[in-house]
């Protein structure tokens, strides 16, 4: 071989390899397509949101500390306390005044003190009472101050206190001894000795002021099903007022249809044989009514989400980035979910967006069933939102936040997983045309949602409450029911009040409604409320006289007072109703966000009821008001157990203030009617379940903001559709590679009970 032949076969291989190397720099310096790919920081918060941040474990023990040692009263832990000592009941984080928090965000003012706001039951004293504290500075308190007369006008009576879990075990004692009077009659109907049955509580407790009276539901209870649909016919009315439990005593007794004054005339009736008797086998584990046991083995798998490049979200102590969404979230242990500060690329859109109450008001042929009306915040909301499934009511994947709650003991509790977030493909594009005239090409963009989800089981029912951040600059609110129907024996003319779903069970109708706070800060706090809707009008046709034409045109309104601006519960609303900024967009629009409500809301309690004015936040839809310090919610966790007195009354909010250029709150109320039926057993199902409202932009922005979006997808008929660089879409299939290992799976639900 000559030396010319080797010299040019030695550059051809040196070509080769710098040639190669190229190539595999070139990879090195672009993403792997299984690579971790971090969500952009879209800003530089420094821990701002930590304002709204919901208390720590250690906060919370800070404050019983201080508390045991500068009331000067004997406290003892709420778990045991009995009504006649005194104890802390619950300890939360007391939110700074808005005008404060936004001098800190947006003016460079000093961070707000950060404090707690501590309830205590004070039953030894010479006048008992409920009063409220609020602590600070955290972390380490150094003063408190009674806030109840200025919260609420005066003393809060010691009758209006939630019922404790102390309180609830007393009373089954009660019953427990008082059923022991009837051994031959529980023998009979329900093949009892009392032991095997359980109570559910209704609410309210009475029929004034100062009353705490209560009827009880017995169930039968079988292990590992719900009894809520295992009446027996049996319900006790207990007065549990006094402070001295002692005291306490069952007043009167229902069964199927009839009154007794005692368990004791109840057997007496039935020895005598003047008692119809309903005899009830107890019920099997493997036959029960409403059992979730599986009843075939498992399937193939169904689909699965993943993020191939992992989450596009971030989550950084209390607050949640997602392209373009900033959202401070928390918990409220009674009225649960809260949202602060949401902001849209970096405007703020919400100040404040809370869930306020759920109300479930029902109907029944029985004593028990047709006195209940149910004001969950006053049993726990945000407290019983218990660990999430993995995989089941949250993606497997989502990120899993602990939330902490201090009620009814000394010590903080934690719901372990309780809240999660996670990105969700709805399988429906956000907007889309496929273009067939002209030129030849697909646009589009997948609808791909940023969600904050918990979920709250509030005795039989389980209430998901999310909020969606979608890419069109919209916020989503929604609240599906699933879990058990609350039950009542069937007896008499039991379906005027529902429909029979067992041997012996009526599933009673009900309405869910369920009211949220929205602070609305659109292009600055000053806003106003505006309506669009059309009408017809009839004009001579302007190119054939002789005819008419029937045209819409859009007639706009602004709302002056908040009188105008409360539309009452199943009135129609005008289509659109925003509100607005004075400021325009590029078309010389006013910048606004429009109030979509979805809803099938039941009938409000006539406003002639005696505990109407308790729950008045109902009459209405939606009620705009001036946002004022001292209505900083809808209603109170003491409205449940006094509402003909009610220590928060939401009618009185509206006053017919001017609502031109001012804050403004928007309070919305949502809902359904439900009539359980057949289909409900075992449990209630989401499907058609589900209701709520959205926050859309209205001329916000000078187009639709998610034409940004890196998602978008656009080909023509003059490309090559399957090249990865051209349509997203074509690199699917080496995403589908990127399938991660899923952790272990995990459930400590139980645990914390």
């Amino acid at each position: 071989m000559s030396l010319k032949t080797v010299l040019i076969l030695l550059g051809l291989a040196l070509a080769t390899i710098f040639a190669l190397v190229c190539v595999l720099l070139t990879r090195e310096r672009s993403p792997r397509t299984c690579q971790h790919v971090p969500p952009e920081q879209e800003d530089t918060e420094d821990g701002q949101s930590l304002v709204f941040a919901d208390l720590t474990p250690e906060e919370m023990s800070q404050v019983v500390r201080y508390l045991q040692g500068h009331l000067g009263v004997p406290l003892v832990d709420a778990s045991r306390a009995k009504p006649s000592e005194n104890c802390i009941a619950s300890v939360d984080l007391q939110l700074p005044a808005k005008a404060e928090v936004l001098r800190f965000l947006d003016g460079g003012g000093a961070r707000p003190p950060r404090e707690a706001l501590a309830v205590l039951y004070f039953g030894n004293q010479a006048e008992p009472n409920v009063t409220e504290y609020v602590v600070g500075p955290l972390p380490t308190p150094a003063y408190h101050r009674d806030v109840t007369v200025h919260k609420y006008g005066g003393k809060l009576p010691y009758h209006r206190r939630p019922v404790t879990g102390r309180e609830y075990v007393d009373i089954n004692a009660l019953i427990q001894r008082e059923l022991k009077k009837a051994p031959r009659f529980l023998t009979a109907c329900c093949e009892s000795d009392g032991t095997n049955l359980v109570t559910l509580t209704t609410a309210p407790r009475g029929f004034k002021s100062g009353d705490r009276v209560t009827w009880f539901v017995l169930f039968h209870n079988v292990a590992g099903t719900g009894y809520y649909l295992s009446p027996v016919g049996l319900e006790v009315l207990v007065d549990h007022g006094d402070l001295h439990v002692s005291q306490w005593q069952l007043l009167q007794v229902f069964y199927n249809g009839r009154f007794f004054a005692s368990t004791g005339d109840l057997e007496q009736e039935f020895v005598a044989g003047a008692l119809e008797v309903v005899r009830l086998k107890q019920p099997q584990a493997d036959a029960v009514l409403g059992s979730m046991k599986p009843r075939r083995p498992p399937g193939s798998l169904g689909p699965l989400q993943f993020e191939p490049q992992g989450p596009r979200y971030s989550v950084r102590d209390n607050r949640v980035t997602f392209q373009g969404w900033s959202i401070a979230f928390g918990m409220n242990p009674n009225t649960g979910p809260r949202l602060f500060d949401i902001r849209y690329r970096g405007e703020r859109i919400v100040y404040e967006l809370s869930l306020q109450e759920a109300l479930a008001l029902y109907g029944s042929n029985c004593p028990g069933g047709m006195s209940t009306r149910y004001l969950d915040g006053s049993f726990g909301i945000g407290r019983f939102a218990y660990e999430l499934v993995q995989g089941l009511d949250c993606p497997y994947t989502a990120t899993y936040v602990d939330r902490h709650y201090l009620a009814e003991t000394d010590t903080p509790k934690t719901n372990q997983n309780s809240l999660c977030i996670f990105e969700h493909d709805s399988a429906l594009p956000l907007r889309r045309h496929f273009s067939d005239s002209q030129s030849l090409y697909y646009g589009g963009l997948r609808r791909n949602t940023l969600v904050i989800r918990t979920i709250s089981t509030l005795i039989n029912y389980d209430y998901i409450w999310d909020f969606m951040f979608h890419g069109s600059g919209a916020v989503e609110v929604r609240v599906h029911a699933t879990g058990y129907i609350s039950s009542s024996f069937f007896h008499g003319q039991g379906t005027d009040y529902g429909n029979r779903v067992g041997p012996h069970t009526l599933g009673t109708m009900h309405l869910h409604h369920i009211h949220y706070k929205v602070d609305l800060d659109v292009d600055g706090q000053l806003n106003s409320l505006e309506t669009q809707d059309m009408e017809y009008e009839f004009v001579k046709d302007p190119w054939s006289t002789q005819n008419t034409i029937e045209r819409p045109y859009l007639r706009r309104e602004r709302l002056e007072k908040e009188d105008e601006a409360a539309f009452p519960l199943n009135v129609p609303m005008p289509h659109y109703l925003s509100f607005v900024s004075p400021n325009p967009n590029k078309w010389e629009h006013p910048r606004s966000y429009r109030i979509q409500i979805i809803s099938f809301a039941g009938k409000h309690l006539p406003t002639n009821s005696s505990m109407e004015r308790s729950i008045s936040w109902g009459r209405y839809q939606l009620a705009v008001t001036r946002r004022k310090e001292e209505e900083p919610t809808s209603t109170s966790i003491y409205n449940q157990n006094d509402p003909w007195t009610p220590t928060v009354a939401f009618a009185d909010y509206i006053n017919n203030e001017t609502i031109t250029n001012e804050d403004l709150v928007a309070w919305i109320t949502v809902g359904f009617l439900h009539v359980p039926c057949a289909e409900d057993i075992p449990n209630t199902v989401t499907v058609g379940n589900g209701v709520g409202f959205f926050l859309r932009p209205y001329n916000y922005f000078n187009e639709d903001p998610s034409v940004d979006s890196a998602d978008s997808v656009y080909f023509s008929s003059e490309q090559d559709v399957g090249a990865c660089g051209a349509n997203p879409l074509a690199c699917l299939s080496s995403a589908a590679a990127c399938a991660p290992r899923p952790r272990p799976f995990h459930f400590g639900g139980f645990l914390n009970l």
